[in-house]
């Protein structure tokens, strides 16, 4: 765990050394309060709850978590530093656990941030704080699930662009995993339990079923599978690089 700890302690460090963090969490609190206000409505719905804030989150991550990880390895590889990281007294998993820790811990200060809108309903009105809290959780399990695969594909890459379209790519497709426009392309040959297999890899089910207030034993484990696979795939792709 110290080695964790380590590079978590170095890579948390590094993003507020730099531009990096402040763009990202400006960017971040500027597109989830326009989206939500403008876009989503949210005084013309006469609700007072937080819906609509958080039903643009899955489209934020697409774009903002990629741009996040994909320096996570892409930088180190270009840069020439993972040969010094992996010389440290350290296993490759606990380097990849602690990237990962650091940008979800990131992550999730930039979403504590929003906390005063969950403020401003309850000023408004009498939302169910249950359900808001199980969306925040959502929330950031949803980010450690896009972060996970884009961490895994910059670590494949030395290009940090092409790592971020990698990602963006990847994370739609699951995005968009129960939709009939990708279910419709296995309906049509594969047997409907594929389909069904298929559509339970979607974020969106996963998440809308928190955000609900629904927090389904499923729904965290497969959160918690997805970022564990994706990890361990990482570890993998470094130890070939390595062995390169």
């Amino acid at each position: 765990m110290t080695g964790i700890t380590a590079i978590l302690q170095r890579e948390l460090k590094s993003y507020f050394l730099t531009p990096v963090a402040y763009v990202f969490i400006v960017i971040f609190l500027i597109l989830s309060n326009a989206l939500t206000f403008y876009l989503g409505g949210f005084y013309e719905r006469g609700q007072a709850d937080l819906t609509p804030f958080f039903n643009f989150h899955p489209w934020l991550y697409l774009f903002l978590a990629p741009a996040l990880s994909m320096r996570l390895w892409a930088e180190e590889r270009k840069s020439g530093s993972i040969e010094l990281l992996m010389t440290l007294p350290i296993e490759p998993w606990q380097a990849v656990v602690g990237k990962f820790l650091a940008a979800w811990l990131f992550t999730g200060i930039a979403l504590a941030l929003t906390v005063p809108m969950w403020a401003t309903v309850n000023y408004l009105g009498d939302p169910d704080n249950g359900v808001i809290f199980a969306a925040y959780l959502g929330s950031l399990l949803m980010a450690g699930g896009f972060l996970a695969v884009g961490s895994c594909i910059s670590a494949a890459t030395k290009n940090q662009v092409v790592a971020f379209i990698l990602s963006v790519t990847a994370c739609l497709v699951l995005l968009l995993a129960s939709f009939s426009l990708v279910l419709d392309v296995f309906s049509v040959w594969a047997p409907q339990v594929l389909v069904d297999t298929i559509a339970s890899l979607s974020f969106l089910t996963h998440f809308e079923n928190i955000s609900k207030g629904v927090i389904d034993v499923r729904d965290l484990v497969y959160f918690g599978l997805l970022i564990a696979a994706m990890l361990y795939a990482n570890t993998i792709v470094l130890e070939l690089k390595k062995a390169d």
